[in-house]
């Protein structure tokens, strides 16, 4: 799930890298993923190699020049990994340090020692609900994983039964609430109001959370039954401490990021201002960068101090984080940089050029625009903004809850079927250890879950309000 933040997106407004027809980037689009899928599946090549080689074949059968693919490929990897890899690093090394001091041992010692077994996956889509509410989904990610792979591993779950509720929670959060950046952008396109968008966004978001998280991943867990993998899972460390830190200072340095970024949007509702010192101050304060890299600092004295660590052990610690993600970056980046290449090869420009001439109900049709668009591109931002700036003047005659409803059926239709041009869909792959059939069977029939109950629940709110 690429889910960009509002300043990055400046780089998929770029001039199209070809001037081919709607039949020959069709035909392109198909070249592309189905070489993508061919290479892994077939070939086994690294997914990181066959990402670039797919891009460059999507260029090629695009018709756009050699040098452009490779300069669109190349910006798409650096945005992606400058907008997630490092927060992706910072996770990382809160991670280890949350393994390594024994605070992901107390943690889930602690839950599994309060919820029942029946009780874990929906105890799993609450935490993740709530985390979700203020972050972005890869961040949510990265601070959510150690639990959801211990908890998993200790206690005898399938990954996905603990897993799909988790990634459930943090995508419909990203896709449906303010203050992410897709929904701010939708609001503002189609003149929703926010507070009326906020709460019908939750009346949305709850049933579409516990049907595709609980409830699927039931199913998930007998069509994909994989135990955490093994590198990536902590060692239980907290075994051979004399102390490890208590849960209540373990919870509060996890939650810290979250906080911070949860302080930053509020105040950008309740001040409203960019220009106003206090806005500019949270601005700062709350970002992923600070507030991740913040939360790293205190876990060095909440966590590692508390285990007893000296300053040699906190830095080994550290360093000991960062070598297993090198691959999660990579093929995440290079996901990212095929995305870009389908954007500036003007397929989203395709999508919404056909898409003029449909006669359908304005929710259905943003629905039907925004999945379209994520379909060709994997940019669930892009499906966002594309699907909003086409259906916005048909706004301007909507009541106020219906231009909220407007918003929620867009953002549930820039979720649908994440694949392999979506850099999200191999984090999730890459996390969980799964190869690309399970990753499709699972994590991207979730995501259409969640867009298809998103737009039945919007439809039948309609129907009352």
């Amino acid at each position: 799930m690429t889910h960009l933040s509002v300043e990055m997106l400046a780089a998929d407004a770029a001039e199209p890298i070809t001037t081919a027809g709607h039949a020959q980037l069709g035909i392109a689009v198909l070249a592309g993923i189905a070489v993508i899928v061919l290479l892994i599946t077939k070939f086994k090549l690294h997914a990181f190699l066959a990402l670039i080689i797919g891009s460059l074949v999507l260029g090629a059968v695009a018709g756009a020049p050699l040098d452009k693919t490779i300069t669109s490929f190349s910006a798409g990897l650096g945005t992606t990994v400058a907008g997630t890899g490092v927060l992706i690093a910072l996770g990382a090394v809160l991670g280890r340090l949350l393994a390594d001091s024994g605070g992901a041992d107390q943690i889930v010692d602690t839950i599994l020692a309060k919820a029942s077994r029946k009780a874990m996956p929906w105890a799993m889509v609450l935490i993740a609900g709530i985390v979700g509410l203020p972050i972005f989904f890869e961040v949510g990610i990265v601070l959510l994983i150690p639990v959801v792979l211990l908890v998993a591993k200790r206690g005898n779950f399938s990954l996905m039964r603990i897993g799909i509720p988790a990634l459930a929670g943090l995508s419909v959060m990203h896709g449906l609430i303010p203050p992410h950046p897709g929904p701010l952008v939708a609001i503002d396109a189609v003149g929703a109001n926010l507070g009326v968008t906020l709460a019908l966004g939750v009346v949305v978001a709850i049933p579409t959370m516990i049907i595709a998280g609980p409830v699927f991943s039931r199913y998930a867990a007998r069509w994909v039954d994989i135990q955490p993998p093994e590198n990536l899972v902590p060692e239980r460390t907290s075994d051979d401490l004399e102390k490890r830190p208590g849960f209540g200072i373990t919870v509060a340095t996890v939650l810290l990021p979250v906080v911070m970024m949860l302080a930053k949007a509020l105040v950008d509702i309740v001040v409203d201002n960019p220009e106003h010192t206090v806005q500019r101050v949270f601005d700062v304060v709350g970002s992923p960068l600070i507030a991740l890299l913040t939360a790293v600092l205190v876990a060095m004295f909440t966590l590692g101090r508390a285990a007893g660590f000296t300053r040699g052990r906190i830095a080994a610690t550290v360093e000991k984080s960062l070598g297993p993600i090198a691959g999660v970056l990579l093929i995440v980046g290079a996901g990212g940089g095929f995305k870009q290449t389908l954007v500036d090869a003007g397929v989203g420009q395709m999508i919404l050029d056909i898409s003029k001439g449909w006669n359908s109900s304005t929710l259905l049709l943003a629905w039907l625009i925004a999945v379209t668009i994520r379909l060709a591109t994997g940019s669930a931002t892009v499906a966002t903004i594309s699907a909003a700036g086409l259906v916005a003047p048909l706004a301007a005659e909507m009541s106020t809850p219906h231009a909220a409803l407007l918003v929620l059926a867009i953002g549930s239709g820039s979720l649908f079927f994440s694949h392999v041009n979506d850099a999200g869909f191999w984090l999730v792959k890459e996390y969980f250890g799964m190869n690309v059939g399970q990753t499709l069977k699972t994590w991207s029939v979730m995501e259409t879950l969640i867009s298809v109950v998103g737009i039945v629940c919007v439809l039948l709110l309609s129907l009352v309000l």
